[in-house]
């Protein structure tokens, strides 16, 4: 599962993790689903394009009973035209609009799987480090019931991870004292640490790692040749590193040093030194080409770092939260709160900073924390730097149909 959101959202506002899925369901504009062939433009269509998305979320969605019949049928239909499968999404499917009650459009961004160039040795090349969890890096997760507590005692109960210890209000041999207000942000479920003595302590920050703490235990998984594309590929989550020889790394999300991500994007435009509609990944890159002493010190405003573990390269795209691979330009990241993952929508926006009507069908394949909202998605552009180019300069309106088996009603559908 990829560690991803919109890259827009994330380099103006939030920080992006993975959501799990839970809550409610959408609750559409309209009262009853209405006919698939009724929406606008479904007539002129090319959904076979989406055919391959639809067969990746049937093998995560399969199992569900209202999922059973439809797909079945949509295993029959490779090699279909689009009037079959279109007939087939009418036969099987109601379309409910998606909205929060007072408006059913919402915000379309979007996001990418970067590449980067790079060696499995270090050079005046590549220079530039992408580092593996560090064995130090400690996680504590804390009970709900606890995390109002300004003082905690703790143990290893692996070699990763501390337990909270109840009813004790100092630590004994073998456990560590924690207190909640050393860490940073207000989260206070998760906690990433480092143990010292007898306590449990903040992990370093990003300049902190920038220094060189807290490395000497990370592996390091490749060398690349620019910082900057570094510092996006931290954004996105997960990327692919092109070697010298031609073969591609295909790096994830490990893990992150436990602080809550700053906006480089925001924090340019409050200093003056660029409009924050500028505040692209082109942009960014940009203004630290043009101010590369600034570098460092603007990368040291958002203190997470992300660590990264090697994955297999199926040759398809990144495996979203929905557990199967995404599909260039035919999966988008909801949330999961209102609509549920796997489920086809039929979007309609336009194409970055443009007028022009970008509409298809879409699967719901992904999830991200910058992502609220029942009529909010995120489009995967796919892989590369042209995928990377329309993914910084999406942010359209857009609305979100819901294609639903029939016989489901919003709020009722299963869960993966």
């Amino acid at each position: 599962m990829l560690n991803r959101v919109s890259l827009l959202l994330v380099l103006l506002l939030a920080a992006c993790s993975t959501t799990p899925p839970g809550g409610p369901a959408v609750s559409p504009v309209s009262s009853q689903g209405t006919r698939v062939s009724d929406l606008p433009d479904w007539a002129g269509q090319n959904v076979s394009d989406s055919l391959p998305a639809l067969l990746n979320t049937c093998k995560a969605v399969a199992r569900r009973p209202e999922w059973s019949a439809p797909c079945h049928a949509a295993s029959r239909l490779n090699g279909a035209g689009d009037d079959a499968i279109r007939r087939f999404f009418e036969d099987y499917f109601l379309a409910w609009k998606a909205g929060d009650g007072r408006s059913d459009t919402g915000l379309v961004t979007g996001y990418y799987e970067p590449l980067l160039n790079g060696s499995l040795t270090r050079s005046e090349r590549t220079p530039w480090p992408v580092y593996g969890a560090p064995r130090d890096l400690v996680t504590l997760d804390v009970p709900a019931s606890l995390r109002g507590k300004a003082q905690l005692v703790a143990r290893r109960v692996s070699a990763s991870r501390l337990a909270v210890v109840p009813g004790v209000s100092s630590p004994r041999v073998g456990e560590y004292d924690v207190r909640l207000a050393d860490f940073p942000g207000d989260n206070r479920a998760t906690l990433k640490g480092r143990l010292e003595e007898n306590h449990f302590l903040p992990y370093y920050s990003r300049a902190d790692l920038a220094r060189g703490k807290g490395l000497d235990s990370a592996p390091v998984l490749a060398w690349v040749e620019d910082p900057v594309e570094l510092f996006f590929l931290q954004v996105q989550g997960a990327g692919r590193i092109q070697l010298d020889d031609g073969r591609f790394l295909r790096v994830g999300f490990a893990d992150h040093n436990g602080y809550p991500y700053q906006s480089i994007g925001r924090h340019l435009a409050d200093r003056g030194d660029m409009r924050l509609s500028d505040a692209s990944m082109q942009g960014i890159q940009a203004w630290v080409k043009a101010n590369p002493s600034r570098r460092e010190a603007l990368f040291n405003v958002n203190p997470r770092y992300v660590f990264f573990k090697l994955l297999p390269d199926s040759g398809e795209g990144p495996v979203g939260a929905l557990g199967v691979p995404l599909t260039n330009g035919y999966s988008i990241a909801i949330d999961p709160r209102y609509i549920p993952l796997g489920t086809p929508v039929y979007l309609a926006t336009t194409w970055p900073q443009t007028s022009r009507p970008l509409i298809r069908l879409v699967h719901a394949q992904d999830t991200g924390n910058a992502i609220k909202g029942p009529a909010r998605a995120d489009f995967f552009w796919g892989f590369g730097t042209e995928a990377g180019m329309q993914a910084g300069r999406m942010k359209q309106s857009g609305s979100l149909w819901l294609l639903l088996p029939r016989g489901t009603k919003p709020g009722t559908s299963q869960r993966n």
